[in-house]
């Protein structure tokens, strides 16, 4: 582990990364493996948005939705993935100090935006099953962008917010992050000046976020089962959850991963847990949900097939 002087005033140009592993051997078929991933990650979410971009029956406010998960899935998994890679096959992986403050930046962004444009499509599918005949009206194309320009706007305020704090602190216990990628929790433990204010934002944040975008979430939801309950007809509420079964899974694998991450006891910590936790939700979960939604999906499924045929 690369150390430096613990001088106040001392400042780091570069910080050292860790790998998945140290084993040399299990770094070659890791490689392979996370670059597999990759590629179905940008494969399958580029996909999702030129199918819902170009398709004239997924012109509606679910699909409208999605594509925009797609961007985020795409954008974070894009901001950390290439950089791991590069930890199987370097020495040692440094990141200057500019880049890992950007990657974190851009990592901030998409992730808080993820939290609300999930929390926009359980508000979508509340209105479309418990409000069918004023769905159109309500879920009006002006009311879809305020939907999606406000998170990516709060996630930007957030980010510079969280990004100037952590990137203006002096790092001059350790220049090695804990972690895969540059992110916050990490950056704190070699942080060496005062580091309180920026603990107490990036807590509040955090809880914010996961609380609120969750609690919309979980009231949407519980209203939807109400009303699927309380219908008559079998098919119907087949069809209801059916609609709803795609979102709920990617909602559940995305918010459990996290609050496994927060709600953890502190005695319980390890870094290697840690680890694989946030490499399930940075780079699993964005290959995940592209699967997620044209395997169950047969509206996704024919729209691949119109496009396909127009192409050959």
């Amino acid at each position: 582990m690369t150390k430096l002087n613990e001088t106040k005033g001392s400042q780091v140009t570069e910080f050292i990364l860790m790998s998945l592993t140290n084993d040399p051997e299990l770094k070659g078929p890791l490689f392979v493996v996370f670059l597999l991933n990759y590629m179905a990650t940008v494969v399958g979410n580029l996909g999702l948005i030129i199918l819902t971009s170009v398709d004239s029956h997924l012109q509606t406010p679910m699909y409208f939705f999605l594509r925009h998960l797609a961007y985020v899935d795409l954008g974070y998994s894009t901001v950390i993935g290439p950089k791991m890679l590069a930890s199987f096959i370097v020495e040692e992986n440094t990141i200057s100090y500019n880049e890992c403050a950007t990657q974190f930046s851009f990592y901030a962004v998409f992730i808080t935006s993820e939290f609300f444009i999930l929390s926009a499509m359980a508000y979508d599918r509340y209105v479309a099953i418990c409000k069918p005949l004023l769905y159109i009206v309500i879920m009006s194309n002006r009311v879809c962008w305020v939907l999606v320009v406000i998170p990516y706007l709060y996630g930007i305020m957030v980010s510079l917010l969280v990004t100037i704090k952590i990137f203006n602190s002096s790092f001059c216990a350790s220049n090695v992050m804990r972690q895969f990628f540059c992110d916050s929790v990490p950056a704190l433990y070699i942080i060496c000046s005062d580091i309180r204010e920026t603990k107490l934002i990036i807590k509040f944040f955090a809880a914010f976020d996961l609380i609120s975008s969750l609690s919309i979430v979980l009231v949407s939801y519980m209203l939807i089962i109400v009303a699927i309950l309380r219908m008559n007809s079998s098919e119907g509420r087949h069809k209801a959850f059916f609609t709803c079964g795609s979102h709920l899974i990617a909602v559940v694998l995305f918010y459990a991963t996290l609050l496994f991450i927060y709600l953890k006891p502190q005695s319980s910590y390890s870094v290697d847990t840690e680890k694989i936790a946030t490499l399930f939700y940075t780079l699993v979960i964005p290959m995940f949900n592209p699967l997620i939604y044209s395997l169950r999906n047969k509206e996704v499924k024919d729209a691949f097939k119109r496009v396909f045929k127009k192409l050959i």
